[in-house]
């Protein structure tokens, strides 16, 4: 066997046991869209955050989208977004019909308190605070904030399921939370998402029931797609470094055997037809697997980011994230003025270096014009784009992996 690539985003957190999984949820087609898995899944984060409404979604985005519609939140209102981050997040504030207004990072790449107040007007409706690559955001005085101007206050967990912040766990501080299940998120289904009800009002939970109740659920061919997912990875992680494992992964993609995590049309702010619906069966069945292993995962996750920031802190030219008590790391972000040429050195050693966010909206190809964004306006958050190298802690991360990648930056940066 060969060994698998250092690639923080083909398929990071699969094992063995999950393709075993993946197997026989494929042989049981009569259950792929409706089972019992769902409810497993939902009750099992009713549990973790001792709250009584919990609704699952094909994905992240599509839970965002539900949060927004069922506060009626639309046409001339606006949603404040930070302006590092994922075209999801601002493409789920328009498909609602509201505006995103975008607030530019602090040095730790969250959203900056010192800027949000300015962005708040009276047609602000909601405050969304993304806990970047698993590190809390100052959650505590954004929720002051948000609690001065009557907001709402949403939390993006889709980096930082299982983070803390003052020994509280992320995810329980905002009116409302969503989660993210995709390929290489903290736990994963491949597709998949998750929104919670923290707010002590009834409707909050019992609209957004009654919202998802409307949902169609996912015709079986686009479940079969996602299925596929683990199978082939099992293929190609092996051969990556081959060549022929790569190849593998273009062809099944060309061929829609494989999909891929954000749409064309979304660089565009236009709506899949897949967004929003419920979350199949099939799927959350993955993620009952993944989901046992959560302790697991983030306990490696932040070994490993111990392991970079004693290794790389006198490394001259390497800014690394901030030891926070509390954070997760899903990747280790660090900011380098040589991250290009640390990326394509990696790449021809055969390590594939996380890209998130080489562009300030992420993925490359964004038509900014259409998601209400300009980038000259945020000189915090374009900065950390150019320079930002996402270093892998993901499960199956050696420390000889680890060694590899330090000694490369030390070779680049130091």
């Amino acid at each position: 066997m060969f060994d698998k690539p250092i690639a923080i985003g083909l398929a990071p957190n699969q094992d063995k046991d999950d393709l075993i999984q993946t197997i026989k949820i494929i042989l049981k087609p009569q259950f792929w869209i409706k089972g019992d898995s769902v409810k497993k899944i939902e009750d099992w984060f009713k549990e973790y955050f001792h709250v009584n409404t919990a609704v699952s979604f094909n994905s992240g985005r599509s839970a965002l989208y539900a949060i927004l519609k069922s506060l009626n939140i639309g046409y001339g209102d606006e949603v404040i977004v930070q302006a590092f981050s994922c075209v999801a997040v601002a493409n789920s504030v328009i498909w609602s019909g509201a505006k995103p207004v975008y607030v530019d990072s602090d040095q730790n790449l969250n959203i900056s308190t010192n800027l949000l107040e300015q962005h708040i007007t009276p047609n602000t409706k909601a405050i969304i605070v993304q806990h970047t690559f698993g590190i809390p955001a100052d959650i505590i005085l954004i929720k002051k904030i948000a609690h001065k101007y009557n907001l709402i206050l949403i939390e993006d967990c889709a980096h930082s399921l299982g983070a803390t912040f003052q020994d509280r766990k992320i995810g329980t501080f905002g009116d409302f939370t969503f989660f993210s299940f995709g390929r290489d998120k903290v736990i994963s289904s491949v597709f998949g998402g998750l929104a919670i009800v923290n707010n002590s009002n009834n409707n909050y939970g019992k609209k957004l029931e009654e919202f998802r109740r409307g949902l169609p659920f996912p015709s079986h061919k686009w479940v079969l797609q996602q299925l596929i997912h683990p199978l082939a990875f099992s293929i190609i992680l092996p051969l990556y470094n081959l060549g022929i494992g790569k190849l593998l992964l273009i062809i099944l993609q060309k061929l829609l055997l494989l999909s891929f995590p954000v749409m064309d049309i979304e660089k565009r702010a236009l709506r899949p037809s897949f967004i929003p619906q419920n979350y199949p069966n099939a799927l959350a069945g993955i993620l009952l697997c993944q989901i046992s292993k959560l302790d697991k995962f983030n306990n490696h996750r932040r070994e490993m980011a111990n392991y970079y920031r004693n290794n790389l802190s006198s490394v001259k030219n390497v800014k690394l994230p901030d030891d926070r008590d509390g954070a997760i790391y899903l990747r280790y972000n660090i900011l380098t003025p040589y991250a290009d040429k640390i990326l394509s050195a990696a790449k021809s050693r055969g390590i594939i270096l996380g890209n998130w966010y080489r562009n300030i909206i992420d993925p490359a190809g964004v038509n900014f014009a259409s998601i209400h964004f300009r980038s000259n306006l945020f000189p915090v958050a374009q900065k950390s784009a150019q320079q930002s190298l996402n270093l892998p802690t993901y499960p199956r991360t050696t420390y000889t992996d680890a060694d590899r990648i330090i000694n490369l930056i030390k070779k680049y940066a130091d």
